[in-house]
């Protein structure tokens, strides 16, 4: 259950992706952020009766270090895509951002996945790379570019960290119980609507919040893909799955995005996101036959 519930969490997450890149497209990006979060937060209020649950402080102190790494994660991912180049920006967050509650895992909490799940795990983190090279990110068109000397890419510092900032986000929503129900995530985005908006507010981009009306509807289905995504994660990491096996697959959400790319906008897979398609298929098909 652990396994479909993490692959479905990585194929929301996908979608929501698509959707609030599509819109940042056309409006201020952190207008798209704001906006979704606030759906997010109806839509959950709305949801949140049919789990119940009877959530501790320390659930409540969970979900605020969630908001708070949550928002600095986006903040420094938009930040990242703006200066960076994409096709090295998403991998690396998405693999930080796996990595980090593997290692957790596996340090901390003493998971020893099977050889065949690590396997599995190998292929999926590999798969994240490869799904996220688009055409605009072969070897000729990076040589092509000027390189510092001695210092790292645009944006991959941010990436870094960012990922760093997701990869705490799922540690610390793991770590709630299960009777909290969603009272966590309500903690969660509540603090990062805060955040955002304040840092909005501080940073005097309080006009940027505005949404261009042509794509609300587009930024609300952003909105609710992600916190229907944060959803699944939850029940995934409480349905008995390890932390290291459920992050990675969760991770595996560029696919999603490609993949609806390519559908909806007509853009086609280079011969490496195949393979990474491939590679994710497989990658899930170990895990979900390790025992």
């Amino acid at each position: 259950m652990a396994v479909v519930l993490s692959v479905l969490c990585a194929v929301v997450y996908g979608a929501s992706d698509f959707c609030g890149g599509l819109a940042s497209r056309r409006t201020a990006s952190l207008g798209v952020v704001v906006l979704s979060q606030c759906v997010g937060l109806v839509l959950l209020l709305a949801i949140m009766p049919a789990f119940g649950g009877a959530p501790h402080l320390a659930d409540w102190g969970y979900g605020a270090f969630c908001g708070i790494a949550g928002a600095g994660a986006v903040l420094l991912l938009y930040r990242a895509l703006s200066i960076g180049t994409m096709g090295i920006i998403s991998p690396v967050t998405a693999v930080i951002g796996a990595g980090v509650p593997v290692a957790y895992g596996v340090l901390a909490r003493h998971e020893r996945p099977s050889l065949l799940a690590i396997a599995g795990i190998v292929a999926a983190l590999l798969a994240v790379v490869c799904v996220s090279i688009g055409p605009g990110t072969t070897d000729e068109t990076a040589t092509s570019a000027p390189r510092a000397t001695g210092t790292l890419p645009p944006g991959l510092l941010e990436a870094i960290v960012a990922g760093a900032f997701f990869g705490a986000f799922f540690i610390s929503l793991a770590q709630t119980r299960p009777e909290a129900g969603m009272y966590p995530l309500l903690s969660a985005r509540l603090i990062s609507l805060v955040l955002l908006a304040l840092g909005g507010v501080a940073s005097g981009r309080f006009a940027e919040m505005r949404v261009a009306r042509p794509v609300i509807a587009l930024v609300c289905a952003c909105g609710a893909l992600d916190v229907s995504a944060n959803v699944l994660f939850i029940l995934a990491a409480h349905s008995g799955g390890q932390l290291s096996v459920v992050a990675v697959l969760c991770s595996l959400y560029p696919a999603s995005t490609v993949t609806l790319a390519g559908i909806i906008l007509g853009e086609r897979l280079v011969r490496t996101q195949w393979a990474g398609v491939v590679m994710a298929l497989a990658g899930v098909a170990a895990i979900s036959a390790a025992r």
